[in-house]
Parts: C-alpha cells; structure tokens; sequence
C-alpha cells in the first residue's frame, strides 16, 4: 500500500463512522482552502494564528495550496462536498525535520480528523525522508497538545511560558501500531453499526412473487424477528397495494418517509449505480448490494463513485447479504431461519456461508454475525475482526477469504483477536502450479499457500482446509477448555480404534508419553490382564463404562497428560464413553470422544442426567485427533508473549538506502546487484558475510589471491549464470597462481563472451549449509524463508517461512521448526542457533527498510560449533515505493 496521498485520494473514518476523503492539495483547492479558514469560529482563528486575526488568511491558503517543489506538502479532508480539514509541513534546512500546521472545522472537531490527517501527513512525510515533525502551539489549545500526545508517536513538549514547542519523532514503532489499531477498531466499529446494528432497513427491489431475490430478503428480515423498521422499495408499488407482506412500499428511495440507516439492494446489474446514488443523495450510511454482473464493468466504476462521493459504507456486490442475530437481523436470502449463537462468519464465498450455517445448526450452535463480502469492494474481514474484537456476542470467529487487500493489517487485527477469540480460517483453493518461473531458490520456495499460512501462522489464526474442518474445531472449542499442553493419552476399548486415533495424534503434532508408574498401577488394578497399559490404553471390549470412566479419571489425574482422546465402541456389554461426559463437564483438562460408526461426523454429546454437550464426539479418531491438534498448536501461541521486532540497533541504513538509489539510477528497470556489491550491503546490515574480492581480469584475480593469501574459492561472474555452482561457476581450494588461471581459463571455456569477471573468497571453515532467503510480495510484503541449503535446497525442500517483522521468538522458532532441526541443533554436539537467529532478524530489518529488494538468497548459510558465515549471496532490487503499513484508509 502506498505512502502517498494522490490527488484522487483515499477514503478513511472519523471515530464517529463517518467517511471522508484524505488527498493532496494543490493550487486548484486555494478557494476552498482560504473557505476552510474563514469558517473558523473566533476563538479557533485564535488559537491557529496566535491572534494575528484574519489579515494572514489568504497567505496561508495560498502557501498551503502552491505547487510543491520537495519542501512542502499539504493534505486535506472532505466530508461531503466540504473540507473540513487540512494538514501541511515545511522542510527545515536539512531536510529531515518540517514544521506542522493543522486547521480542523469546528463542527468535526473531537472527531479524530486532527489525529487521521497527522497520520497521513507523516506517511507522506516519511516518504519523503523526513524524520521529525515540529510545531508550536498555544498552551490553551488543548484539543492540538492532546492530538499530539494521544498519536502514539515518540514526542517531546516545552512546558513553560505560554506557547508549547512540540517535538514529534515519526518512527513507527509497536505503541505507534497498538494506538492506530485502538483508534481504527473505535472508528470502524462506529461505521458498522449501520451495517449490523440498523435502526432501519430498506429492501429495494422487494416484490411479492416468493421466488425473488428481494422478496426472500424482505421475509427473512420478517421471520427474524428484525427489531428494527422496515421499508420495501419497488417501482410498481403504486399497482401492487402500497406495501409487502405488510412492509410499506414506495416507488423510489427518494419517497420514503424516513431515512433509512442501510439498503439492501436486489435489483438487476443494470440498476444498481443509480440506486446506489440514490441511496447516497437520501443520505443512507450503508448499502449491502446482492445483485452481481458489476465486477469488469462500468457498474462498478459508477457504484464506486457513488460510494465515495456521499461516504457510504458498501458490502458486495455479489454477495448473500448480511446477518446479526442479536438484532434479529436476517437480510439474506438464505434458506430458512440462523440460528442464533456465538460464532462470527465472514465470508467471500455466499455458499461457504449458508453451508456453515446449517452446519451449526446440526451442531446445535449458531450465528453472531454473518457477512459476506462477495466482490468485497470496502467492508472486508478485517472490517469484520476489529467488530468481534469487543462484540460480546461473539466468541469465535470463522474467515473464508480467497483474497487480502492488506494483509499486514489482517495480521495485526488477527493476532489481536486471536488473543482473547479463537479464530478460524478456510484455506480457499490455491494451486501452487500457477507459481512463477523463479530466478532464486526462496522465490520458488515462497508459493501463495505458503506466504498465506506463514501469514495465519504467525497471527495465531486456526487454518483449516474444509467447511467440515470448521465445525470439528468448533465444537472442540464449544465445550472443553484448550489443552495446557500437547501430551495426549488415547483410551480405547478397541485395540483398531486407539491405534488409529494415536497414530493420527502423532500425525497432529500431538506427543503420546509414555504412562507413569504410578498411573500404570492404577490402571492395572482396575483393567483385565490382556489390557495394553501403554499410551494408547486399551481397555479390551469387556469392560463396562464405569470402568472406562474410571480410567479416564485415573488418565486426567497424571501431570504428565494435558489431554485425553477417549475412543470407544458400543459392545453387547456397554457402551463405555456414556461416562464420559459427566468428567468431561468438570472441565479440569480437554476431553474428546470418537465413536467409529455414529451417524454424524461431530455432534455434542451429553448424558442421560444432562442432555446438554459437555464434550464433542466426532465419528473418526482422526478427524478428532485433528481438532485437538489444532486446539493445542492454538493454545501453545496463546500461551507466549506476543514479541516485538528486533532492532539490531548496529545498521548502516543511509549507505544502504545510497547504495540502493546509486544501482536503480544506473539500472531504472531494476536487475542483480554486483556480487560485490551485494557483500558490501550485506554488511551494512550486520550479516557476517566471507571477505569477497572481485576481479574483472586476471591480473586483477592473480593480485587478488596474493591479498587472500592461502586457498580460495573462485566463482564465477558471468551473465545469466545465478546458480553457479550448479551451471560449473565454481573452483574451490584454489591456492596457486597456476591454479587460479587454469580456473579462469576452464570458466572462458564454459561461458564465453558471458563471463564478466570472477569474485574470490578465502576457504571458509565447513559445516552444515543452510539458505535464507527473502522474497518481497507486492501485497503481502517480505517474506522470510529458512531450511536447508546448498545445491540440493530444492530436492530437500526441508524449509519455514514467515513474514516481516521478525520478532526474535518468530526467529527462534524458524530455526527449530524444521524437520531437521532436532537432528542439527538437539544433543551434545548440536550446531548453535544463535548466529542463525541473529542472522534471520537482521535479514527481517533489510527486507523491511528496502522494499526495492525484491529476492535475497543467502546460500550457503554454513554453520558450524564457532558461528556462521553467508559463503554466496544474490540480490535482486526492482523500483518499488514503500508500503505503509499502518496507514488508515478504506479499501474503495
């Protein structure tokens, strides 16, 4: 997401909810600009001029509104029609530090504008390579001091004498963040209660023929008891009777008797932008728009117009409509009532949204909030996560999104719901076939399921591959508490069925340990003796549920278990697992059952004193081996401190921002940085990389290898060649002069009129290689990958991925999250981790500072007991803007 604010502009939210247009000013805004001023009460002309009155209006609107030459910027807000709002800065000699002025209407004031134009003035501003902001202020201004101190950027303030002198540093750190997600979840929030929470409602479209879209919306909203008024809209309202089903009926919106907070709009493609305008003239805040056929048109381009132009929030098109039960608001067409519960559902797909519905119903747990977003043109699921973050009738959540416009922000409002609500996300349908031809080993490594599942594995969101998947998570989550631990015990009284449900354990991430003494005791002097007092515990078909319950108290009593898995078959003698849910209500630690052969794959299960669930039961050990799983790879996130990113604090970021800016000038286009070059870079970053030499000719290589001295390896530099080893670039333990030629000599043979020159490095200690790697997506941003190197990283593809930031625990966990990591860095003579870590949050600040790099490979990565070097290196830098992450603004 750009830094910049264009002359189109974006579209943000006060606190209030309301939408307005941030852009850059220029000379044509001069009018409206000097209006804006002299709108001013008394007392605010007062306090933004220091008293000198009116007489410098008119210089100010025209310094603010001039051409821009570099020292000077200038944004401002629209609500309506009207500008209410305008920040603008003024370089300082040097040009790192401006001075701030901000002017907001008096009828918008205490509305957050003063804090939103801050914002995107210092995304601008940083853009731009200024580092500070300062300002004066009059110390009775209070709302300016409080909008300074309340941004959440470092400041200082003077607190002497009668004016303030404001010091504001614009580096972005974890507070800045924390206090611009708390002012988007109260403004977002503010602006979707007219989307979940209306006062009224109009179905436009409406029509009595049962069959329409319209009508179907108009009578769930009916049968769902919506609390709310009703209004319907249909052109033919006149013949028909003036109302449906008892709802009044006009003409055009235009002639309702009331304003309605949303309209749902269910009328053919065609129609839609001018009900949508209309809609936005009557001054409607939001419109969920049903109708498809938009996308790739026209349509799209006029609803969207309209959308900005009155500050409407929009849901769709093409979707199924939206649903809040605790308002008894239904406005789908979906078949049948929602059930009302505690799960949020926001979803792309309509089908993937009345599926899950009807799944919970059979489950027998419902629907907070329901929204599908469809063609997702401005209310998102990340609309969706800062509403259920304080929703009390929400304690789970459920994504279905084959799309993220910010995925950045997704995983800051993820992680922050995921600490207090379980969130659930539908893996949509990614094939990795349609991955780019990759010039690089991590750019092939980084597919979009792989950057997708780094993404919700690092907010802590449970990612699963089916709508079925959902409801298994669900009802785990609905009625157990989550697991303290991964230490599972499997209790059966069918030898097949705790094999299966143990070995889908272990397939799980789960640990199956071994039964304490004390705990085998008790067991064996309940079982018979042909009972297996192993994990897993078969019991034997003879037992009856008292015994079985038995056992299972005995199991949940060991401190060494976190969790019991008890599956069990229905026999001529008993039924054992019916006990079950009397201990499983206790809720001391989590309980699951399987019954191979029930008729539901995941049900409640109950007994015969309390009906109601006290744990789930699924049909398959396997799919409930999956739940808990995933319930303990959750519970584990929760259970660590969120971390913060490292900042190594020894970089050199002006020589490496010159050192970028010095390539892109020589090559616009972009390309591979020197493999000199690329050294130097890494080294302005703190990356221990081998000494390299380069070389253009051979008596530049010959005097080369006498500064080295002792072996070294030679690898080529030629064009086209970036796997060098692999293409027969490389000459190792090179030590002579005579050998140093004969390997110059056999690379001309190889390449020819390619070879460029080569780049010598003295013979580095050995041990294992590794790779890391970077490859920068334009949505998702960097991403970092790690695992195994040298020429076979590919074959082995034993890798983890996460994206920047890296937190120094992310770092700590890529190491030891590999297959072999057990293997390298476990036991006596285990390989140290702590260069890998350091290298990995180092390669995190590169990747985050200079968005122009587009791939890194740092292969070999060799390890050994005294540390690790980078042996090879490629850079790849492309002209890019950067992204700022934390910049407010709507998606339309």
């Amino acid at each position: 997401m750009s830094a910049v604010v264009g002359t189109e502009g974006v579209r943000a939210l006060l606190a209030d909810g309301r939408v307005v247009l941030i852009r850059a000013l220029g000379a044509d805004d001069a009018g409206t600009v000097l209006s804006l001023h002299k709108r001013l009460s008394e007392h605010d002309s007062y306090l933004r001029f220091f008293g000198s009155g009116t007489r410098v209006v008119d210089v100010t609107a025209r310094r603010i509104t001039r051409t821009s030459d570099g020292t000077h910027a200038a944004v401002g807000a629209w609500l309506g029609e009207e500008l209410v709002g305008a920040a603008d800065y003024e370089t300082m000699p040097g040009g790192t530090t401006a001075e701030i002025a901000l002017v907001v209407d008096g009828t918008v004031q205490a509305r957050g504008l003063g804090t939103l134009l801050l914002e995107h003035l210092g995304s601008l501003a940083r853009h731009r390579g200024v580092t500070r902001f300062v300002a004066e202020v009059l110390a009775e201004n209070h709302r300016m001091i409080r909008v300074f101190a309340d941004a959440g950027l470092p400041y200082r303030m003077t607190t002497d004498g009668p004016e303030r002198h404001v010091e504001i540093s614009l580096t972005e750190d974890e507070a800045f963040a924390a206090a611009v997600d708390e002012r988007d979840r109260v403004a977002d929030v503010a602006s979707l209660a007219k989307v979940l929470r209306p006062a009224s409602v109009v179905v436009v479209g409406a029509g009595r023929r049962p069959g329409s879209v319209g009508h179907a919306v108009l009578r769930n909203l009916l049968d769902g008891g919506f609390t709310g008024r009703l209004f319907a809209v249909n052109p033919h309202a006149a013949e028909i009777g003036g109302d449906i089903a008892g709802v009044p009926c006009r003409p055009s919106v235009a002639e309702l008797t009331g304003t309605p907070d949303l309209a749902v709009v269910c009328v053919p493609a065609a129609a839609v932008p001018d009900v949508v305008e209309e809609c936005g003239r009557a001054g409607i805040a939001a419109v969920v728009v049903i109708s498809a056929g938009l996308s790739g048109t026209d349509l799209a381009t006029r609803v969207l117009a309209s959308v900005r132009r009155h500050g409407m929030r929009l849901v769709g098109p093409n979707c199924v409509g939206v649903v809040n039960t605790a308002v008894g608001m239904d406005a789908t067409f979906a078949r049948g009532d929602v059930p009302a519960g505690k799960v949020g559902i926001v979803t792309q797909s309509g089908g993937v949204g009345i599926a899950l519905v009807e799944l919970l119903r059979q489950l027998g747990l419902g629907v907070s909030t329901m929204v599908s977003t469809g063609d997702k043109y401005d209310v998102s699921g990340n609309d969706l996560l800062l509403w259920w973050r304080h929703d009390e009738h929400t304690n789970a959540a459920v994504l279905y999104l084959e799309s993220f416009g910010n995925p950045r922000k997704f995983s800051r409002l993820a992680r922050g719901l995921a600490r207090v609500k379980p969130v659930i996300a539908v893996r949509s349908a990614e094939s990795d076939v349609a991955q780019r031809a990759a010039a690089s080993h991590t750019a092939a490594a980084a597919t979009p399921a792989v950057t997708r599942d780094a993404l919700f594995s690092q907010a802590g969101v449970i990612a699963v591959d089916t709508v079925s998947e959902v409801t298994d998570v669900l009802a785990a989550l609905a009625w157990q508490p989550l697991p303290a631990g991964n230490r599972v015990a499997v209790l059966s009284n069918a030898g097949g069925a705790g094999v299966l449900a143990a070995d889908a354990c272990v397939h799980n991430g789960l640990v199956l340990p071994g039964v304490a003494a004390g705990t085998r005791d008790k067991l064996a002097a309940l079982l018979p003796e042909q009972a297996t007092l192993d994990n897993p515990i078969d019991t034997t078909a003879g037992i009856d549920a008292p015994t079985f319950a038995a056992c299972l108290e005995i199991l949940l009593g060991d401190e060494n278990i976190d969790a019991v898995l008890a599956a069990g078959v229905p026999t001529a003698l008993a039924d054992p697992v019916t006990a079950a849910p009397a201990i499983a209500r206790q809720r001391r630690k989590t309980v699951l059952v399987a019954r191979p052969g029930q008729l539901a794959s995941v049900t409640g299960l109950g007994d015969a004193r309390n009906p109601a669930p006290a744990t789930a039961s699924f049909a398959d050990p396997a799919a409930a081996a999956a739940a808990l799983g995933r319930l303990a790879t959750y519970a584990c996130w929760r259970r660590q401190p969120p971390g913060t990113p490292v900042d190594p604090g020894d970089l050199q970021l002006d020589r490496a921002h010159a050192l970028v800016r010095e390539f892109l000038r020589a090559q616009p286009g972009g390309g591979w940085l020197a493999p000199d070059a690329t050294m130097r870079l890494l080294g302005l970053f703190g990356i221990p990389a081998v000494r390299s030499v380069l070389a253009v000719d051979t008596e530049s290589a010959v005097t080369a290898l006498r500064e080295l001295g002792g072996r070294v390896a030679v690898k080529v530099v030629a064009a086209g060649v970036l796997h060098k080893a692999r293409a027969g670039g490389v000459a190792l333990n090179v030590a002579t002069e005579e050998g140093l030629r004969t390997a110059l000599a056999n690379f001309r043979d190889r390449f020819g009129s390619a070879v460029q020159g080569v780049l010598l490095q003295p013979m580095a200690a050995p041990g294992r290689e590794l790779i890391v790697g970077v490859d920068a997506d334009e949505v998702f941003g960097p991403l970092v990958v790690f695992g195994l190197g040298g020429t076979d990283t590919d074959l082995i593809a034993d890798r983890v991925a996460r994206l920047t930031p890296l937190t120094g625990r992310d770092a700590e966990h890529m190491v030891t999250g590999l297959r072999s990591s057990k293997a390298l860095f476990d036991g006596e003579h285990g390989l140290p981790t702590g260069g890998l870590v350091d290298i990995l949050t180092r390669v995190s600040r590169l990747a985050e500072t200079l968005p122009e790099v587009t791939e890194l490979d740092l292969n070999p990565v060799v390890v050994h007991p005294d540390g690790c070097q980078v042996l090879d290196a490629r850079v790849r830098l492309v002209p890019r803007e950067p992204a700022d992450p934390f910049l407010r603004r709507l998606r339309a």
